[in-house]
């Protein structure tokens, strides 16, 4: 049990109280022979970022940060879509993805990428809408001017429980823009799908939540609908947070190990791991939150039980390297986007790979 790994803030009674690892049980279920487990649906890929899913045909869409929309059709053919210009530059580029709550009908696809100007870089959310016949997308911008970077540019996007549209940004390596509330930097963000503010936002702006350094993972609970993200911290200082409406996070004030005056994360780790894409699925009976993590290059596992207490944390999967995402169909697959070709991994000769496994396949 690596008793320093992380610090646990567990959630009692709305209260939250910082513990050492040493309170919980930690498992690790690395699959002993993940080849006979894991299916390679994509490969030779460079840098898939992010992943959505049509439920309704099965076809999954993920981007590549180099500037591509791709699918894979149910044949397993991979396709790209969708192509521009972005400024592929240290972690910046064609980033988030979403597809549209009510996708079957519109066929409303939802982006987020970095793009360069002579005043530096720069990061939006555009919606693309189908054009005529021939396949062709055209962008409707709905947030721009969000402030970008070679480094921390956030990048997920994902629908709320809600309705509403909801937007990681990273401090673009300016810390102190993640305190001010005023600036899209450093945030969760929240609009409509249309690009419009909620009246219920808390600074009249598109600002949900502040004080974030890097967060580029965000999941809802199935039950209680509460939203969590992953964050990068500096030097470890990784979080897991729980999202509050107009919470501050304390970046750069505090980091998470000393976090006293701002919210405290669930778990806030003591080695670097870089969190990010997250997903919920039920597994072996519990509902359990995954999560990419690049550094640590696995997925991991929190274990929650009905009143959304963390009871057990685990390294789930390892052995792909370097992994940026992961997504949960309805259908019981975890898959799994690698980033071993972001200038930070290893490659070997198929990567970057999107794989594949059937949770029930594997014996909690």
């Amino acid at each position: 049990m690596m008793m320093n790994r992380l610090l646990i803030a567990g959630l009692i009674a709305g209260a939250t109280v910082m513990a050492l690892l040493l309170a919980l049980p930690r498992g690790g279920v690395p699959l002993p022979e993940p080849e006979k487990r894991l299916e390679v649906i994509a490969k030779n890929l460079e840098v898939p970022w992010s992943m959505d899913m049509d439920h309704d045909d099965g076809i999954l869409y993920f981007t590549e940060r180099v500037g591509r929309l791709n699918i894979i059709d149910k044949d397993g053919t991979v396709r790209t879509i969708y192509s521009r210009e972005v400024a592929s530059i240290g972690e910046a580029g064609l980033l988030g993805l979403a597809l549209d709550p009510e996708f079957k009908s519109n066929g409303y696809i939802y982006l987020y990428y970095t793009y360069s100007t002579e005043s530096g870089l720069f990061n939006r959310v555009v919606r693309l809408e189908k054009v005529g016949a021939d396949g062709n997308y055209r962008e409707h911008v709905l947030l721009d001017g969000i402030p970008g970077g070679e480094i921390h540019n956030g990048g997920r996007i994902k629908f709320g429980p809600d309705g509403m549209l909801y937007i990681t940004t990273g401090d673009a390596g300016r810390a102190e823009l993640a305190q001010d509330v005023n600036s899209l930097a450093g945030k969760i963000l929240r609009i409509r799908k249309d690009g419009s503010i909620p009246e219920d936002n808390p600074f009249n702006n598109a600002v949900y939540s502040y004080g974030h350094r890097n967060p580029q993972g965000l999941a809802w609970h199935p039950t209680s609908k509460n939203l969590y993200a992953t964050e990068h911290g500096p030097v470890a200082e990784d979080e897991i947070n729980l999202i509050r409406k107009g919470a501050n996070y304390g970046w750069p004030i505090e980091t998470c190990s000393k976090a006293e005056r701002y919210e405290k994360p669930i778990l806030c780790y003591t080695v670097s791991i870089a969190p990010a894409g997250a997903a919920f699925a039920e597994y072996g009976g519990s509902m359990s939150l995954f999560y990419a993590t690049l550094r640590g290059q696995h997925v991991e596992r929190i274990v929650f039980d009905e009143g959304e207490n963390i009871v057990r944390i685990e390294n789930f999967l390892t052995g792909l390297g370097r992994i940026r995402d992961v997504y949960a169909n309805k259908d019981g697959y975890l898959y799994i986007a690698t980033s071993n070709r972001d200038g930070r991994g290893i490659p070997i000769g198929d990567d970057d790979r999107i794989v594949r496994v059937r949770l029930t396949d594997i014996t909690d």
